[in-house]
C-alpha cells in the first residue's frame, strides 16, 4: 500500500513539474511577445532620411492596375524623398498576384511616371511576393545598377521587421516610414501590429535554418 501511495505521489509530482515548466514557457513567450509588440510600436516612426542612392519601396496590393491606398501611401512617400533629392533612384518591388495583369512594381512605376519621375530613374523587380523577397531582389537590382545605399520605405509598423531583414542581408539602409500611411486609426493599426508581431517572431525562429 505504501509503495502504491509513493508511486502515485511521484506521478503527481512529475505532472506538477511538467505543468510548471509549461506555464513558465508560456509565460516567457507571452512576455517576449509583449516586448516585441512594444519594440515594433516604438520603432514605427523612427526616420533617418539620410541622402542615399535609392529608395526601396516595399510592395503592397494593387487594385485594378492602380495602387491600393496602402501602396499609394508608400509610393507617395518615395516620390517625396525623390523630389527633395534624398534619393536619386526609386526601386519598386512586388510581383504579380494571381488575378492581376501587372506586377505591383509595374503599377508603382506607372504611377511614378505619371507624377513626373523620369523612367530612367525607376528600377523594378517583379519576382517577389513577401517582404524578405522584396529586399532580396531589390538588392540584386540595385547591385546591377551600381547602387549601394538605400532608404527603406513602408508603413511605420512594418519598418522594424523590414530593417531587421535588411540588416541581415548586409544592406546599407536606413528607415523612412511612409508619413501618410493608410493605417491611421487604432482599429486598423492593432490588427497590423498583431500580424507584424507574429511575422517578426516567426522570422527570428526561422533564422537559424537559413
Amino acid at each position: 500500500m505504501t509503495r502504491i501511495m509513493a508511486a502515485r505521489e511521484a506521478r503527481v509530482r512529475r505532472k506538477r513539474a511538467v505543468i510548471q515548466v509549461m506555464a513558465g514557457f508560456i509565460g516567457i513567450l507571452l512576455i517576449y511577445t509583449l516586448y516585441v509588440g512594444i519594440a515594433i510600436w516604438n520603432y514605427a516612426h523612427r526616420t533617418a532620411n539620410i541622402p542615399s542612392d535609392a529608395a526601396i519601396v516595399l510592395g503592397a496590393a494593387v487594385w485594378e492596375e492602380r495602387p491600393s491606398p496602402v501602396f499609394q501611401g508608400r509610393i507617395d512617400h518615395a516620390l517625396w524623398l525623390y523630389d527633395r533629392q534624398y534619393v536619386d533612384k526609386l526601386i519598386f518591388t512586388g510581383g504579380r498576384g494571381s488575378e492581376d495583369e501587372l506586377a505591383e512594381s509595374e503599377v508603382a512605376r506607372q504611377y511614378a511616371i505619371e507624377h513626373g519621375v523620369p523612367e530612367s530613374d525607376i528600377l523594378v523587380e517583379t519576382a517577389s511576393t513577401i517582404t524578405e523577397q522584396n529586399l532580396h531582389f531589390a538588392n540584386k537590382v540595385g547591385d546591377s545598377a551600381g547602387l549601394s545605399s538605400y532608404l527603406i520605405v513602408s508603413d511605420p509598423l512594418h519598418m522594424k521587421r523590414a530593417m531587421m531583414m535588411a540588416e541581415d542581408m548586409g544592406l546599407e539602409a536606413n528607415p523612412s516610414p511612409a508619413a501618410r500611411s493608410a493605417y491611421q486609426s487604432l482599429s486598423s493599426k492593432v490588427p497590423f501590429l498583431i500580424r507584424e508581431v507574429f511575422y517578426y517572431i516567426g522570422y527570428q525562429l526561422a533564422s537559424p535554418f537559413r
